[in-house]
C-alpha cells in the first residue's frame, strides 16, 4: 500500500517503517547505501533485526526505485510508506545505519509482532479522542510537542522516547479512564508504546495509524483537531496541513525547531543560539558555533552546501 501526494514540488520524502525478523539485516546495508547514492536519494535508514525505519527524499524515480527495491525483499514485501513534498532536498547525505533497535525504547522484549495496540484510521480519530472516556497521550519528546499536538492531548515532556517508560510507571492516574489513545510522527514509537502499555495491564489502547502524518493528509483542516505544525526530521522542519512546508526554522546550536516570532529575540543568532538555548550555552560553546556558521556561510558564497546546515 501507498499514499501518494500530488505537487509540483520538485523532490519526493518518503517516510517508512516495518517491523519484521530480519536476521541477514547487515547484508542489506551496503547494497542499499550504493543503490540510494546512484539513484540521487537522500536521508536516512536503520537496519536492525526488528525490521526497517526510516525517511528518504530525492527526485521521484529515485525513491520509487528504492521502494521497489526494499520490497522485493521478501521481508519487507508488505512495506506501507507514507509520502510528502519538499520544495528542496530536505535530506544533506545518505545513511544507512545498523542498530540494535529500529526506534529505541530501552525495554527489552517488547515486540510490536507480538502486541501490539488496536490502530485507528485517521478518519476516525477525532471520534476516539474526543469520548471523554479516552486519555490521548502524545509519545513524541518536548521538541516536537512545542509546536503542535492533538487538541486535550496529554503532553509526557520527554526529552527522549527512553523516558517514556518511567513517565507511564510514575503516572497512576493514566488508569483512571478505560481508553488510552496514542500518536506520533508517523506511526513507529506508537507500536512500542502501545506494546508497552499492554504488558503494563492497560487493556483498551488504541494508536493513530499513518500518525500525525497520515492525519495532516487526510483529515480536512476545517474538521481537525490538531493545533499547530507537526515537527519532521529533515531540512522542512515541520509541516502543516496536507502535509504543506511549515514556516519554522531549526536551530542548529540545540537543534529546537523556532518560529518567526523567536528569530527575532535577542538571544536569536543564526547557527549560534536561540531563546530555547542561549541560557544552557556557554560564550565558549557560542564562539565555536559561530566559527561554524562563518563556515557555511563562505560555503554559500561558493555555491557548495557546508556538512554543518
Amino acid at each position: 500500500m501507498t499514499d501518494s501526494i500530488n505537487s509540483s514540488s520538485s523532490f519526493l520524502v518518503a517516510a517508512l517503517y516495518h517491523f519484521v525478523s530480519v536476521p541477514r539485516f547487515e547484508s542489506l546495508r551496503e547494497p542499499l547505501q550504493a543503490l540510494c547514492q546512484d539513484n540521487g536519494v537522500k536521508g536516512t535508514l536503520l537496519l536492525a533485526h526488528e525490521g526497517i525505519n526510516g525517511t528518504i527524499g530525492g527526485p521521484d524515480e529515485g525513491v520509487r526505485t528504492v521502494l521497489a527495491y526494499l520490497r522485493a525483499q521478501p521481508e519487507f514485501a508488505t512495506l506501507e510508506h507514507k509520502e510528502s513534498r519538499a520544495s528542496k532536498m530536505p535530506f544533506l547525505r545518505m545513511k544507512v545505519k545498523l542498530k540494535k533497535e529500529i526506534v529505541t525504547m530501552g525495554v527489552e522484549n517488547i515486540d510490536p509482532n507480538k502486541v501490539v495496540g488496536t490502530y485507528v484510521a485517521a478518519k476516525d480519530w477525532n471520534e476516539l479522542i474526543s469520548d471523554p472516556d479516552t486519555i490521548a497521550i502524545d509519545t513524541r519528546n518536548d521538541y516536537e510537542t512545542a509546536i503542535g499536538v492533538f487538541r486535550g492531548a496529554v503532553d509526557p515532556q520527554t526529552k527522549t522516547f527512553r523516558e517514556f517508560p518511567d513517565w507511564v510507571r510514575n503516572n497512576p492516574g493514566l488508569h483512571n479512564k478505560p481508553k488510552i489513545a496514542m500518536y506520533c510522527t508517523g506511526g513507529i514509537r506508537c507500536e512500542k508504546a502501545t506494546a508497552f502499555m499492554k504488558e503494563q495491564g492497560f487493556d483498551e489502547v488504541y494508536h493513530l495509524k499513518g500518525g500525525i502524518l497520515k492525519y495532516l493528509e487526510e483529515v480536512p483542516q476545517e474538521e481537525s483537531l490538531w493545533e499547530g505544525a507537526c515537527f519532521v526530521f529533515d531540512e522542512r522542519v515541520s509541516v502543516e496541513h496536507g502535509l504543506k512546508e511549515g514556516e519554522h526554522k531549526l536551530c542548529h546550536a540545540c537543534r529546537n525547531p523556532i518560529t518567526a516570532e523567536e528569530i527575532t529575540s535577542p538571544h536569536y543568532e543564526e547557527g549560534v543560539s536561540c531563546s530555547h538555548c542561549y541560557g544552557t550555552r556557554s560564550e565558549e560553546d557560542r564562539l565555536r558555533y559561530r566559527q561554524r556558521q562563518h563556515q557555511i556561510a563562505l560555503a554559500r558564497k561558493r555555491g557548495q552546501k557546508h556538512i554543518g546546515t
